[in-house]
């Protein structure tokens, strides 16, 4: 009886080790799918930058689809070339000595006409100095010595003009130079020996502080809209993780630094807000009217789900966005401005039978294992989590076919973002949050004066009043 009893605990023991060591086996499964998912991740499929995919970069993919237009310059498109100018600056005339056909002598009342070419080109550089005299007076009366007053700007004895502070910052926080290389640049090209880095940054510095109403103006502007576009990325300051957050439309762009990723602008008030589903865009923004989210992170998303996880619906999903999206920008080339309610309700009623079938699958799948000790909601696959944000956010993601003024992605935001990347890329770090946001704010100015179609370095010597005026 004892030995049976010490084997049936045997087999208990047994039978525990085995259930344990099966559920180890299933979350080490788990985990392995979750990795390899993670190594399979690239530019194409997800949102990570195409810088991130390396010597594995995948052959270039377009979520767009084909358009069915030819490749090239479009019918009806205006090209732009270089021209003859009536008003040349100057003329060189060439005349023959003798004739091209039997050598004879030419003389000036042979000419018959005159063949045009022209040369486009720089003028030699150089930097042009203006004096300023003050006249130094000596009254009749009193005998007093008056002197003339000097311009507003003109402060010391020897400087640089405001033409050439906005060439440097320009080349600084336009183009991304460094200072060195601005000071490197300037000096090669017009002959600026004197020019040092500290120089650079003290014009940058004093040009954020000039153009701080018009960063204020643009902010304004942005406050109330119709449709606006957010996005935010990280950037190292003083070495510590910093977040640059960005308002924008198609008009205007703002960016502002915070130490919290979670500081997203509160103020805007009415429109509708284009982003990429961060929750707190939805928990801390109450003032807009509608949100929309961005059809390209829904279609790398589903990419993945495709390509990684094999999940059928995916396809059909993707399927569905793109055709939704081509039928409104052919709805929107007629001048129509909304999609008939049949096509519309028929974009709808596929959509929510694709995430049915969806949700059906993943019904239809184990539960994913729980560690030991896990606590909270029990965890769901990607496509099981992005099936429910389809279903819960509808009205969000199909936005862009109820209402046409909101765009099918957030490539503004993106694209705005981009320099400012591109800036981390080259430079590393900002020193300094001041700096940072000096940096941010300049980039506002330049970025909206762009899209105004201004010539930024004619804009950089105006005062902030005659910029307001032209945007």
């Amino acid at each position: 009886m004892d030995q049976v009893t010490t084997l049936e605990q045997l087999l208990a023991t047994a039978l525990r080790r085995i259930a344990e060591l099966e559920a180890a086996l299933a979350t080490m499964a788990e985990e392995n799918a979750d990795l390899r998912r993670q190594l399979a991740k690239n530019s194409n499929n997800s949102s990570k930058p195409p810088s991130s995919d390396g010597l594995k970069k995948p052959a270039p993919r377009s979520l767009r689809g084909k358009s069915g237009k030819k490749s090239g310059g479009q019918v009806g498109h205006r090209g732009n070339t270089l021209r003859q100018t009536p008003t040349p600056d100057f003329v060189e005339r060439h005349e023959a000595a003798h004739c091209s056909a039997c050598q004879r002598a030419l003389t000036a009342e042979m000419a018959k006409g005159m063949e045009r070419r022209q040369v486009f080109d720089l003028p030699a550089p150089r930097l042009e100095v203006t004096e300023h005299q003050a006249a130094v007076y000596c009254c009749g009366h009193c005998r007093a010595m008056t002197t003339a007053g000097f311009p507003d700007g003109v402060n010391a004895h020897v400087q640089y003009g405001t033409r050439m502070r906005a060439a440097a910052v320009y080349c600084n926080v336009g183009q991304l130079i460094p200072e060195d290389r601005v000071c490197q640049l300037l000096r090669d090209l017009f002959g600026a020996t004197s020019l040092c880095a500290a120089s650079v940054t003290n014009w940058v510095n004093s040009a954020a502080h000039t153009l701080g109403g018009v960063v204020e103006h643009i902010l304004a502007r942005l406050t109330e809209g119709d449709v606006r576009h957010l996005d935010e990325t990280g950037l190292r300051v003083a070495g510590k993780l910093h977040w640059l957050h960005s308002i924008c439309d198609p008009a205007f762009t703002h960016y502002r630094i915070s130490a919290k990723r979670g500081a997203v602008p509160t103020f805007l008030n009415g429109g509708t807000i284009v982003h990429d589903h961060w929750k707190p865009y939805y928990a801390h923004m109450s003032g807009v009217d509608a949100h929309a989210l961005c059809g390209a992170h829904h279609l790398r998303e589903l990419r993945a789900i495709e390509e990684i996880d094999k999940e059928p619906w995916a396809t059909e999903m993707s399927a569905v966005l793109n055709r939704a999206n081509q039928l409104r920008c052919e709805a929107q080339h007629r001048g129509e401005t909304e999609l008939p309610e049949p096509v519309r309700q028929g974009i709808v009623t596929r959509y929510m039978a694709i995430l049915a079938k969806g949700l059906a699958f993943h019904e239809c799948q184990p539960p994913l294992a729980r560690s030991p000790g896990t606590r909270g909601r029990k965890a769901r696959r990607p496509g099981h989590n992005l099936l429910v944000r389809l279903r819960d956010y509808r009205d969000d993601v199909l936005r862009f076919i109820a209402d046409f003024a909101v765009p099918f992605t957030n490539n503004q935001a993106e694209q705005d973002l981009r320099m400012m990347k591109l800036r981390m890329k080259i430079s590393g770090t900002f020193r300094t949050l001041e700096g940072a946001q000096v940096f941010a704010d300049i980039r506002s100015v330049i970025s909206t004066a762009r899209k105004h179609g201004l010539n930024i370095l004619e804009t950089l010597t105006l005062s902030p009043s005659q910029i307001i005026a032209r945007l």
